[in-house]
């Protein structure tokens, strides 16, 4: 009782000094909360949900409402080491087109996916990744994004806890196998590191076709997503300007190829804002745009859209991890961005 009465004191002041307070805090996970993903039921806009990752060494996935609360039936739990999740729509499984929810799974050396919504295991027990390496976290799957290239193929990039200066990051294949279980076929080792921290958030821009990571005492690293176009580094931004770990990656598409990519600064207390297409002429020059200063502590892992999510969000949603074992929801228009 005297620690929620400490915390609830210290988010008074903290919002107090400025900061944008959030619309919605999610029910608190049992452990330490990391990184969240938003399904957008396109039939149901209302009844969206939102998933967050419970970092622990039995954690697990748990499913929100838009309300903030726990969808029980919905959450996976006894996870290993649950770490960063991703949607994406429409992958084709058994003679139809099926959401799925992907989680890394860090102490199993594996992937997790789920069928959306209704949550059936589509993984056969776990998808092992990075077989065959090693060193210290080489093994240990972190980050993942889930690619989906115009011609409908869908490609999981996931990161690890260590990993070498070239080819840090893996690509897979995903594709319906037997009894309707996912297998993955790596096609690519790919990305730089600066050999400080780790790489963890990763985030896949699909209609434009690139991949950004964060190098988290470095910056954040771009590349193509599509494996025939090659592993030349496309840039290299956020160098500057933060006070910490660059930590958890989104990118708002405001239409016609613009938006925003909005990095995590996770020891600053804020959101590091960089245009989506560059500048005029040079589509991968990022500047700094803006800072966002939201009630949310020590944000690692973010996400966003600008899908009508009901009435309570009719513009869109952002949504952050808060390292007091919550989510926090926000209005996109509070952002500022000018969606």
């Amino acid at each position: 009782m005297l620690l929620a009465l400490i915390l609830l004191l210290a988010s008074c002041d903290f919002i107090q000094s400025g900061r944008i307070p959030a619309d919605v805090v999610t029910e608190p996970v049992p452990y330490d909360s990391d990184d969240p993903a938003i399904w957008w039921n396109s039939a149901d806009p209302e009844r969206s949900i939102i998933f967050g990752t419970d970092k622990q060494r039995m954690g697990g996935l748990y499913a929100f409402g838009l309300d903030g609360r726990i969808i029980s039936e919905k959450s996976v739990r006894g996870l290993r080491y649950p770490n960063n999740v991703d949607v994406e729509y429409g992958i084709q499984l058994g003679g139809k087109q099926v959401d799925i929810v992907a989680v890394t799974e860090r102490d199993a050396g594996a992937l997790r996916i789920f069928s959306v919504p209704d949550m059936q295991p589509l993984d056969g027990g776990g998808i092992p990744v990075f077989d065959g390496e090693r060193g210290f976290g080489y093994r240990e799957p972190m980050g993942i994004a889930l690619y989906k290239a115009p011609s409908g193929e869908v490609s999981a990039i996931v990161s690890r806890k260590g990993g070498p200066p070239e080819g840090y990051l893996w690509q897979y294949i995903l594709a319906g196998g037997a009894r309707n279980a996912i297998q993955a076929k790596l096609v690519r080792k790919f990305g730089k590191f600066s050999g400080f921290q780790e790489i963890e958030a990763v985030a896949v821009d699909d209609e434009l076709g690139y991949v950004y990571y964060s190098d988290e005492a470095a910056g954040i690293r771009k590349y193509y997503a599509a494996p025939e176009k090659g592993n030349e580094e496309l840039a290299f931004f956020g160098k500057e300007g933060f006070s910490g770990d660059r930590e958890g990656i989104a990118v708002l598409d405001t239409g016609q190829g613009r938006g925003f990519i909005i990095v995590s600064d996770q020891q600053g207390y804020a959101f590091r804002v960089f245009p989506r297409e560059g500048q005029q002429g040079q589509p991968h020059l990022h500047p700094f745009v803006k800072e966002i200063l939201l009630s949310s502590w020590e944000t690692d892992g973010c996400e966003v859209s600008a899908a009508r999510l009901g009435a309570a969000f009719p513009n869109g949603l952002f949504v952050v991890m808060s390292d007091d074992r919550t989510f926090q929801y926000y209005r996109l228009e509070k952002l500022g961005l000018g969606n």
